[in-house]
């Protein structure tokens, strides 16, 4: 009896204190290209799920394949739900004659290393339930020499690497692309494709195949990574990537290439590196610095600076290396991972607040490391702070850049900042620290939680006053009935 009446006082309690608090809105509802965080990996590279397709696997040599399959990522799903991402980009998938998938053999069969059509299927259809999206590259170009295609149907040019690059030019090469890519999508249920290895095809056949993609899935998503001027829903920036790496990659930077975001018009991919290139932390060691610290202000800048942040696989354990195979290992699940926290909070935030997502930006403060800006829209005002500074650090901002009566609250570290009597809010920082704020209301004494918190009290006595009421009305009917 005792467990049945603390089961009701906490239920009444959860009932209550859910009426006052604000419903979430669904990630899933109306979410646009503009709203997805990207989780970038290699299949081969992720986790091994399957015994039964690691063919000639050798964990220990860098460029054989390491047994990583569409049934490992399905297993290890949660690891990327934790972090807030709303979409995983896979590498090629393609009959390949190397672990990355670059060296493609056809555009029909999938690598046997990785898995079967139906693995995928449901891969895709899981990652779906937890209303995640799923794209996959489709290399236009630089594919295997061996590749079905070269077998006469259609003309290509060898390449001095021995790969091949199919004619730009040839309506049959073309129209096959076209086909292939459409047919990709559709009959694997994905939200998107990533067309790569772009050289020489001009931007009208490139709108050409964007369009034949989007009109055979609606919602599809055609990406790139690379710079272009073709109509793609999202493409990255070169010159913006090149200034989150120059302010970040040591404390006390020139910063100053950062002011290149106080452009609020097309925004592309935001990302610190890329599975083609040397990794962020590669970087950083060569810069003599300590990468858990540079990673933890430069992530608080790539969720909350305009554009769709892309996060390479590993670098939650700060994956290091040149260039392939080095920045490519065998995700090591089993390492410390303090790093992912962080990851998870703030694309949490990004994920609740359209205004982080696609508010208007203005870069407030920036000096040698040191990064004020906002993300404002009609319903919210955010204040970003970085301190990418070997020594504390602080600012004053001008009230009329937060609003009249309201105060700063930060949501990582819980710090608080008031207007002062001059009408500025006063912002310091530690050294190699950051700061997401939201500017709260400021009522002085926080009076809807006093009542609230008032009315709970009240309820709570109330129920035991009743239970203890009916327990001697109970005991008195047991004594008459007796």
């Amino acid at each position: 009896m005792k467990g049945k009446r603390l089961i009701g006082i906490a239920a009444i309690f959860l009932l209550f204190i859910s009426t006052m608090m604000p419903a979430a809105a669904s990630a899933e509802a109306g979410r646009g290209i503009m709203d997805e965080s990207i989780y970038d990996l290699l299949v081969d590279r992720f986790n091994n799920g399957a015994g039964k397709n690691d063919i000639d696997v050798d964990t220990h040599k860098g460029d054989a394949f390491n047994g990583g399959d569409f049934i490992g990522i399905q297993a290890r799903l949660q690891h990327i739900i934790d972090m807030g991402f709303t979409m995983i980009s896979l590498g090629p998938i393609f009959k390949t004659e190397t672990y990355d998938g670059n060296s493609v053999l056809s555009y029909t069969e999938l690598e046997p290393h990785f898995g079967t059509k139906e693995e995928l299927v449901a891969l895709v259809k899981e990652t779906h339930k937890k209303n995640m999206k799923v794209v996959a590259d489709f290399p236009i170009g630089n594919v295997s020499a061996n590749h079905e295609w070269t077998n006469g149907q259609y003309k290509f040019i060898q390449s001095a690497d021995g790969t091949v690059d199919w004619d730009p030019a040839d309506a049959n090469v073309q129209n096959a692309l076209k086909q292939a890519a459409v047919d990709f999508i559709t009959e694997y249920g994905l939200d998107g494709i990533r067309l790569t290895n772009l050289e020489g095809f001009d931007d009208t056949f490139l709108n050409e195949m964007i369009d034949a993609i989007h009109d055979a899935k609606e919602g599809a998503y055609v990406l790139t990574n690379e710079e272009s001027g073709a109509a793609f829903d999202l493409k990255p920036d070169e010159s913006k990537m090149e200034a989150l790496r120059q302010s970040f990659v040591r404390a006390d930077p020139d910063s100053s290439p950062m002011d290149m975001f106080k452009d609020n018009g097309e925004m592309g991919i935001l990302q610190f590196d890329d599975l083609t290139g040397p990794r962020f932390t590669y970087d950083i060691v060569e810069a003599r610095m300590f990468p858990p610290t540079r990673w933890k202000v430069a992530a608080t800048a790539l969720f909350t600076l305009p554009g769709v942040p892309l996060m390479t696989y590993g670098t939650e354990i700060a994956v290091n290396g040149k260039e392939a195979p080095e920045s490519h290992p065998l995700f090591n699940f089993k390492t410390d991972m303090e790093f992912k926290d962080l990851i998870g909070n703030l694309n949490e935030l990004r994920n609740e607040s359209e205004t982080l997502r696609s508010g208007e930006f203005e870069m407030l403060h920036n000096e040698d490391g040191f990064l004020i800006y906002t993300r404002t829209s009609e319903d919210e005002t955010w204040l970003v702070a970085i301190n990418n500074t070997s020594k504390t650090v602080s600012a004053a901002i001008p009230v009329e850049k937060i609003g009249e009566n309201k105060k700063l609250r930060g949501v990582l570290d819980g710090d608080l900042i008031r207007e002062s009597d001059d009408g500025m809010f006063r912002v310091v920082l530690d050294r190699e620290l950051a700061e997401v704020y939201i500017a709260d209301e400021d009522k002085g004494f926080n009076t809807p939680y006093l009542i609230a918190s008032t009315l709970v009290y009240v309820m709570f006595l109330g129920f035991l006053f009743l239970v203890i009421k009916k327990g001697r009305e109970r005991r008195r009917t047991e004594k008459k009935t007796a």
